[in-house]
């Protein structure tokens, strides 16, 4: 999260540096093109390199360890723990494909339904565009993954926790964000990682308050008040923001 942070600061930096400069608008243009094609392959390379770390090659480091959670005055033996940590699957790869498939399906109904009811909302509300897609539609779009985080987190499996709380978010940074570079310049359409000065900032603030919170593997009511802190002042400022003034940016947010 940290490297997909720095590969939407540099591209904002480089249009504020040229745009000081009173370089013309094709230069700037042409400049950040690049720019954001060359480090969207990277990223996608990195990614690539992230999963066979994380599943192949260095999979022990990402196992939850059977004795995390044990107090001194715990008596379980090292089976006992191992045999409540193992849970048998409750469905085969074939059945978890095939409800993998269908609910993809019904989900991307979804969406595009409720995408399409946002310039309703923002006719009838004072509620902008910029508020309800990176506020609003992540809190729905991700409420699964949020009572799951909870769930596995009350059970006292944090490796787990973080991997759902984190991980569709490391997705976007690295996988689908770059793709959608890449599928842009294949279809000749000008999609780059420049976002207006405000998101960039708030995406940089959040990894880095969640990089200190999450690093140590543990987490208490005091962190978890801190984020949810976080996400609210974000959301008090994005819906302080006027409509107009996030709506000049040629990129796209990452909402997760």
């Amino acid at each position: 999260m940290t490297l997909s942070s720095a590969s939407l600061v540099l591209p904002a930096a480089l249009y504020g540096v040229m745009d000081r400069s009173h370089s013309k608008d094709k230069e700037r243009r042409d400049s950040i093109l690049v720019l954001s094609r060359g480090t969207a392959i990277i990223l996608l390379v990195l990614y690539v390199l992230y999963l066979v770390f994380q599943l192949r090659t260095h999979s022990n480091l990402f196992k939850a360890d059977p004795e995390a959670g044990l107090d001194d005055e715990t008596t379980q033996t090292p089976e006992t723990v191992e045999e409540e940590c193992e849970e048998e699957p409750v469905m085969g790869p074939v059945a978890a494909i095939a409800v993998l498939v269908v609910v993809t399906v019904l989900v991307a109904v979804c969406a595009d339904y409720l995408v399409g009811s946002i310039d309703d909302i923002v006719a009838s509300t004072s509620m902008s565009k910029a508020f309800i897609g990176l506020i609003l539609l992540p809190i729905v779009g991700n409420a699964a993954e949020h009572v799951t985080a909870v769930v596995v987190a009350v059970r006292n499996k944090m490796d787990l926790a973080m991997g759902v709380a984190i991980g569709s978010s490391i997705q976007i940074a690295l996988g689908v964000t770059p793709f959608l570079v890449i599928v842009g310049w294949i279809m000749d359409k000008d999609m780059t990682l420049r976002f207006e000065t405000f998101q960039t900032v708030s995406f940089a603030v959040s990894v880095l308050v969640v990089t200190y919170t999450v690093q140590d593997g543990k987490s208490n009511y005091l962190e978890g008040a801190m984020l949810i802190g976080l996400y609210t002042i974000i959301a008090v400022a994005f819906y302080a923001t006027p409509g107009d003034a996030l709506e000049s940016a040629k990129g796209f947010f990452l909402g997760n």
